[in-house]
């Protein structure tokens, strides 16, 4: 068992998905900072000073100046600043991997297929379509060379 698993775990296959998990990971942790700390920081200035992350209502009613104190005195909260921060970072991720498969896709572009040679030629006499390797057309009996 200790065998089969040794190569199951050692196919390429298995290794590239540690590797991509592994790099998707760090890629990851890239995209909220660029998100968290250069994206939402302008659109919040843009906004009139909103920081995103600080968005929140407390379903208790009460009046919390940041999502920390509200937090700390137990209250819950509807916390849709990170919704929208998490959205914000979940199309960033999906564009980075589509612009990425896509360029993998124009690198590796299949070579067009030769046209496949023909099965059946016309006859010269009656015009029928027959086998490439007949001797004789089987509609009007004419002896092919």
């Amino acid at each position: 068992m200790l065998k089969e698993f040794k190569e199951f775990a050692m196919r390429g296959s298995v290794i590239d998905l540690a590797v991509g998990v592994i790099i998707g990971a760090a890629f990851g942790k890239i995209v909220s900072s660029l998100v968290d700390d250069v994206i939402m920081p302008p659109i919040g200035l843009l906004l009139k000073n909103v920081n995103f992350s600080e968005l929140f209502i407390d379903l208790k009613g009460s009046h919390f100046a940041t999502l920390a104190a509200a937090k700390t005195a137990g209250d819950p909260t509807l916390n849709y600043g990170l919704f929208l921060n998490a959205v914000v970072n979940f199309l960033i991720v999906a564009f980075c991997v589509f612009i990425v498969v896509r360029l993998v896709n124009h690198w590796i572009r299949k070579p067009a297929a030769a046209p496949a040679a023909p099965a059946t030629k016309d006859c010269p006499q009656c015009a029928m379509s027959i086998p490439i390797a007949a001797k004789r057309c089987g509609h009007c009996t004419t002896q092919l060379a």
